[in-house]
């Protein structure tokens, strides 16, 4: 069953997700070459609790990190290590926040000092196919819609998007209906309603798109070839006439 929001609930979608805006915007300002992603998890955490919320990955199916970060070819859910971050490394901070009942989650991928065109142009496409995914989306618009938007300006650019994963709703629980993926056709899929809140996020591979699970850690998931990987998510609110970034 896929949730439609009452205004109470989205005041609280907002309020959820500007938190969460804001301790990426902070975690932001503390990258660079020497501090490990543990510090940067700490960071995020003090930061979500200090200002009355609750990082809601912390716990999630027994994951004990609040962020997810992922560096260079890990492509999503990557565990928080002890590892310096490396002058010219990407590294992708994914998080969720909760604020009175309601969840926010987002994700940006970050440069570490001066980093190769290469990584640049990665995480460039990569934003920029998110808010193509958005295009023209409104109520009465399909899921299949977004997906069929963000693949075809991923591979026009020579990158892959990740078909292993996708978005998904939000709300209450930070996974919700409807699934949401990268690819597709358009008209296809669940339908978009105003109320509704749904989380895109393109995953996008330099190389192939075939990834790779850690059995070890039994979250971290990898390029299959090796090549880097890069990943933008908003929380977004339909409307009847487009769509509202919550985040």
């Amino acid at each position: 069953m896929i949730d439609i929001k009452i205004a109470d609930q989205i005041t609280k979608m907002r309020a959820a997700g500007k938190l969460t805006r804001e301790t990426l915007e902070f975690i932001e300002k503390n990258i660079k070459h020497g501090v490990t992603p543990k510090q940067l998890d700490k960071l995020a955490y003090d930061y979500i609790i200090h200002n009355g919320g609750y990082p809601s990955c912390l716990g999630f199916e027994g994951y004990k990190y609040s962020t997810c970060m992922s560096v260079n070819n890990t492509i999503v859910h990557g565990v928080p290590t002890d590892e310096p971050l490396k002058e010219g490394d990407i590294i992708s901070v994914d998080l969720c926040v909760e604020l009175n009942g309601f969840n926010g989650d987002s994700a940006r991928t970050y440069p570490v000092g001066k980093i190769s065109k290469a990584r640049q142009k990665l995480i460039d496409v990569t934003k920029q196919s998110f808010f193509e995914g958005i295009k023209n989306i409104k109520d009465g618009s399909t899921v299949g819609d977004i997906g069929a938007q963000v693949q075809k300006y991923v591979e026009k650019h020579g990158f892959s998007v990740v078909r292993d994963l996708c978005g998904h709703g939000i709300g209450k629980t930070i996974h919700e209906e409807p699934p949401v993926p990268n690819f597709g056709k358009a008209g296809l899929g669940p339908k978009l309603h105003a109320g509704m809140t749904i989380c895109v996020e393109p995953m996008v591979n330099a190389g192939d798109c075939q990834v790779i699970f850690d059995k070890t850690d039994g979250w971290t998931v990898r390029t299959k070839d090796g090549s880097d990987a890069a990943h933008y998510e908003n929380t977004i609110l339909i409307t009847k006439d487009g769509v509202e970034i919550l985040t």
